[in-house]
């Protein structure tokens, strides 16, 4: 197989790469090296398979640049995205080019250049809003959604909130519409939160590897809101099996929309119940400050993954505590690159 991926020096976009690689495919690197430490990810995929690796540095919104890479592959994995919120909104511009124009961009290089490839969209569960129309309960150390014990499906409104949530769901509806009008391969996945290895996490996106950073090296850590903030996370490996599974099964899986997290199975709120499973990995003291709550933030956000169980017979495997603790030992290993 010849993947594209493009984002693919990113946290997510590495690791595909080295799935990839690893299993002997013919794999293309398309990133701008733009986000910090993408370079090391670069270095880290070289040392691992040299030559094996191909790299092209060039950006989404070059179309051209896009359309000569994309020339001749069997499938591209479009991960490549601005990624924070709070980023949209200092500079909605920007957002909209990278993410919406941008996606467009590799939608009309495949559509004329390899229209038969199967094409993955990394979309986010932000298209979904607010869910300000959905009671939320709080509980002790939770917010809770009382009628959505499953989590959210992929039927519920579109509800963009925020310049990045406008953004990544013009996208997200541009790749579902470009199989149902030009017969592309396309599957969205509307990511939820993933974390792992290779994920250099920052205050605005990452959360989990940014208080794992933040803690083994002893920096103080901001809360915004109360903590009780709820997501379903979801490994890293987790995620690009279903990666495989829909390219393997683009009969079944071209057109569609996934939602792809760890499901109420695997959820947690932010810090009332991730700060008990990061202390005991903790040697040292933890500095904590509570902020107010930012614009476009979710007081809970699950998802429903039963279309992806059925459709794919995918399901996560790897649970919480054992993935924040193969998070810490990587952080912990790798102190100098942080």
């Amino acid at each position: 197989m010849r993947i594209l991926i493009i984002g693919g020096a990113g946290f997510i976009g590495s690791n595909y790469a080295d799935r990839h690689l690893a299993a002997g495919d013919e794999v293309v690197v398309f990133d701008n090296l733009s986000r910090p430490k993408t370079g090391l990810n670069l270095e880290w995929l070289r040392s691992r398979h040299g030559s094996r690796l191909t790299f092209t540095q060039g950006d989404v919104r070059d179309y051209q640049a896009v359309a000569e890479t994309v020339a001749g592959m069997d499938a591209v994995a479009h991960l490549a995205g601005q990624v924070a919120v709070t980023t949209s909104i200092a500079n909605p511009r920007e957002d909209f080019e990278i993410n919406a124009l941008g996606t467009f961009n590799v939608l009309e290089a495949v559509r004329r250049g390899c229209p038969d490839a199967g094409v993955l969209f990394a979309s986010t569960n932000k298209v979904y809003g607010g869910l300000e129309g959905v009671a939320v309960v709080e509980e002790p150390t939770r917010h809770v959604l009382p009628d959505l014990p499953d989590g959210v499906p992929e039927t519920h409104p579109l509800d963009f909130h925020s310049p990045y949530g406008c953004s990544k769901g013009a996208a997200d509806q541009y790749v579902r519409d470009y199989s149902r009008v030009y017969g592309m391969r396309t599957v969205v996945f509307r990511q939820s939160c993933i974390y792992g290895i290779r994920q250099f996490g920052v205050e605005d996106q990452g959360w989990v590897a940014h208080f794992c950073i933040s803690a083994a090296l002893g920096r103080p850590i901001t809360i915004y809101g109360d903590g009780k903030q709820v997501r379903d996370v979801l490994w890293i490996d987790d995620l690009l099996k279903a990666y495989d599974l829909a390219l393997g099964r683009l009969d079944v899986a071209s057109g569609q929309v996934y939602n792809v997290g760890g499901g109420p199975a695997n959820t947690m709120s932010i810090w009332a119940e991730f700060e008990p499973l990061l202390r005991p990995l903790m040697s040292g003291p933890l500095a904590v400050q509570y902020r107010d709550a930012r614009v476009g933030d979710q007081k809970v956000y699950v998802s429903n993954i039963d279309k992806a169980k059925r459709e794919l017979a995918w399901a996560p495997r790897v649970s919480i505590p054992e993935g924040v603790k193969r998070l810490w030992r990587w952080v912990s290993d790798n102190r100098g690159m942080f």
